[in-house]
């Protein structure tokens, strides 16, 4: 997920509920205009959950930011323009009146997109905390809630082994040290 030279990413606000048909008018509004050039991606920050429907789970996409769309481009008064009066599209994210929407940082940037480095979060290399051996709740991702014991832990990586009893059998998973809690 890198940036394409000279863009920046911006974001902009839309009708909530309205944000994939918003970003498909945005790029047939601009490859209209022949302003392709200006455009980088539109991304919509979704995350994958899972949902028990009829006792099957089924993954689906939700918007974890509704209402907000990103999208990177260079910015120019008539891109600007263009963009603000596409249906759906409120406005830009932090314009000041009247003058320029302000890019995002590049670490809000990849905040938003959830790629955040694992390890940047703990650059001071943290005293792992865990032991093998130790029960632990998965407290994020599908398997959230299941209880398991430590098996290996690869401290690179910051990655446990987690072994879970799903439908009662035993089954490996590797997860990061972010996604379980020890278990009281």
């Amino acid at each position: 997920m890198s940036t394409h030279e000279g863009m920046n990413w911006y974001v902009v606000r839309a009708i909530s509920g309205q944000e994939a048909k918003t970003k498909h008018y945005i790029e047939t509004e601009i490859t209209r205009m022949g302003m392709t050039d200006l455009l980088g991606q539109i991304l919509i920050p979704t995350e994958k959950v899972y949902q028990v429907r009829n006792g099957k789970k089924v993954l689906k996409e939700r918007n974890f930011f509704p209402g907000y769309i990103m999208v990177e481009g260079i910015l120019t008064g008539e891109f600007v323009h263009t963009i603000k009066n596409i249906p759906g599209v409120i406005g830009f994210l932090g314009e000041t009146k009247g003058g320029e929407p302000t890019p995002l940082r590049l670490s809000e940037v990849n905040r938003m997109l959830g790629k955040v480095d694992e390890l940047a979060e703990s650059s001071d290399m943290v005293a792992i905390p865990f032991v093998i051996g130790e029960s632990v709740k998965v407290i994020d991702g599908p398997f959230r809630d299941f209880v398991g014991l430590v098996e290996k832990i690869h401290e690179d990586k910051r990655k446990l082994e987690v072994m879970v009893k799903i439908f009662g059998r035993r089954t490996p998973l590797e997860l990061s040290f972010m996604q379980v809690e020890k278990e009281n």
